[in-house]
C-alpha cells in the first residue's frame, strides 16, 4: 500500500536511482519524480524504471510532493535544500541520504522556511560504483538506515521518515547527528581512508602479483574521491579521533611485532578475530 501520493529525489546517481526503484518496487508512492540537472540522466532514470516522470525544474519536481529526499553529495546538501525548500508545499517533509549528518541537520534545522520540515537520514548501503547505470532496486535490501533526531525535530517528519526506511531496510536506528558522525568515522569513514592510505603505501611493483585478501581490503579505495574528499573533511573531527585510536592500537601492534611478542601478538589476534566473528554478515 502507497506510503505518500508522490515523493520526489533530488539527484539521479546510484541511492538517488536505487531509492526511485526501490520506492517503485514496493509501490510506496503513487508517483516518484526526479530532480536532475541533465535531461539525459532523467532519461536514463526513466528507462531503467527508477521515476516516472522527471524535471531539470526545481519548482516543477518538488512543489506538490509529500516527501523530497536529496541524494545528492554532502556538500551539495545544504545549498541544494535551500533551493528546492522555496518550492515545497506547506506540511511536506525534506530529508536527505548524506553519509555525515551533524552539519547538514544543524545548518538545516535554522535554515528553512517553518513550514518545511527536516529530518536527516544515512541509509547503510552502496558501491564503489557511482551514476544511474549502476542503480538496483536491491541496493537496501537487508540494510540499516540511521534517521537523526534533535531536541529541534519535528516529531510527526520524525515518524514519516522512519516509516519510509522501515519499509525499505532491514533495520532503523534512531541517533543524534553527532552520534552517528562519532560512529561512522568509525567503521565507515576510516576503513575507506585505509583502503586509500594502503593502496598508495603498497610498491607498485607489487600490485601485479596482489592476492584476493589485498582485492578485498581495498576494494573501496576503487570509491569516487570527489565524493569522498567531502565525506572525509565534513566529518573531520570525528575522522580524526577515529584515526588516533586506530594509530594507538597500530603502535601497539607494531611494538610486538619489533620485539618478537607471540604471546601479546596472539591475544591481539584473536580479540580482534572473536569480535569480526560476532558481526553479523548482511
Amino acid at each position: 500500500m502507497a506510503l505518500f501520493n508522490r515523493v520526489t529525489i533530488v539527484g539521479l546517481g546510484l541511492i538517488g536511482g536505487s531509492l526511485g526503484m526501490a520506492l517503485r518496487r514496493k509501490r510506496l508512492a503513487h508517483e516518484v519524480v526526479g530532480l536532475s540537472r541533465k535531461p539525459s540522466t532523467i532519461a536514463q532514470a526513466k528507462r531503467r524504471g527508477a521515476i516516472d516522470w522527471g524535471s531539470t525544474s526545481a519548482r516543477e519536481a518538488v512543489h506538490d510532493a509529500d516527501v523530497v529526499i536529496l541524494a545528492t553529495p554532502v556538500d551539495t546538501i545544504v545549498p541544494q535544500a535551500r533551493r528546492v525548500a522555496r518550492f515545497m508545499k506547506p506540511g511536506s517533509v525534506l530529508t536527505d541520504v548524506g553519509s555525515t549528518k551533524a552539519r547538514i541537520v544543524n545548518n538545516l534545522e535554522h535554515a528553512l522556511p517553518k513550514r518545511i520540515a527536516f529530518v536527516g537520514a544515512h541509509p547503510l548501503a552502496g558501491s564503489e560504483q557511482r551514476g544511474i547505470a549502476a542503480a538496483r532496486a536491491a541496493l537496501f535490501d537487508g540494510s540499516v538506515c540511521i534517521v537523526t533526531t534533535t531536541p529541534r525535530t519535528d516529531q510527526r517528519a520524525l515518524q514519516t521518515v522512519v516509516r519510509l526506511w522501515k519499509r525499505l531496510t532491514r533495520r532503523v536506528v534512531v541517533l543524534d547527528p553527532t552520534t552517528h558522525d562519532r560512529l561512522l568515522a568509525a567503521v565507515s569513514h576510516l576503513p575507506h581512508l585505509l583502503a586509500f592510505c594502503l593502496v598508495e603505501a603498497t610498491n607498485h611493483g607489487a600490485l601485479p602479483l596482489a592476492p584476493r585478501s589485498f582485492l578485498d581490503a581495498t576494494r573501496v579505495a576503487k570509491s569516487d574521491p570527489d565524493l569522498w574528499d567531502d565525506i572525509f573533511l565534513s566529518n573531520r573531527t570525528a575522522l580524526l579521533a577515529a584515526i588516533e585510536r586506530f594509530e594507538r592500537r597500530w603502535r601497539s601492534l607494531r611494538r610486538q611485532l619489533a620485539e618478537g611478542d607471540r604471546v601479546a601478538l596472539r591475544r591481539f589476534l584473536s580479540r580482534a578475530q572473536s569480535t569480526r566473528n560476532a558481526l553479523r554478515e548482511r
